[in-house]
């Protein structure tokens, strides 16, 4: 299966939109998703395949540190391994950016997205209480220093 990340556009905000309301019960606006696109230190990329966006990523960074915001693949496409791909190219592309650790939060009964991001590379290092809503749930604080990641 031939995956193409690029940039995400304006023009993909509503397919985007359309995967974040089918994947959790608190999603992004798009005024959230356009910020992203425009900001400064934003690196939001979406996960093409045969000219449709089946998944997104985005991520912000500051002098050497980068935060992870949103990885999402549509249920379609799930299990295909495109959440990790996504994260792989977007650690790749913090470290050429001088990012020297990325953080991330998860739920703490996404076991999934857990076993992804340790797959990744990430370690568990913290928790947020009632970090989420709808449900109230605590989140797992998450973290790849990029040294220490394979080339």
């Amino acid at each position: 299966m031939d995956i193409l990340i690029r940039d995400l556009r304006p023009e993909d905000v509503s397919a985007v939109l359309a995967i974040e309301k089918a994947s959790f019960t608190t999603p992004w606006s798009e005024i959230l998703f356009m910020n992203e696109i425009f900001k400064p230190r934003s690196l939001p990329k979406a996960a093409i395949i045969k000219d449709k966006i089946v998944g997104y990523i985005c991520s912000n960074y500051l002098l050497d540190e980068a935060h992870i915001l949103n990885v999402t693949v549509h249920p379609d496409f799930r299990k295909q391994g495109i959440a990790l791909q996504l994260v792989h190219h977007m650690i790749d592309l913090l470290r050429t950016e001088g990012c020297l650790t990325i953080f991330l939060e998860v739920r703490i009964s996404h076991e999934a997205a857990l076993r992804m991001y340790q797959k990744a590379g990430f370690r568990i290092i913290s928790a947020r209480k009632a970090y989420y809503t709808l449900p109230t749930e605590d989140a797992v604080i998450m973290s790849l220093q990029t040294a220490r990641y394979p080339q």
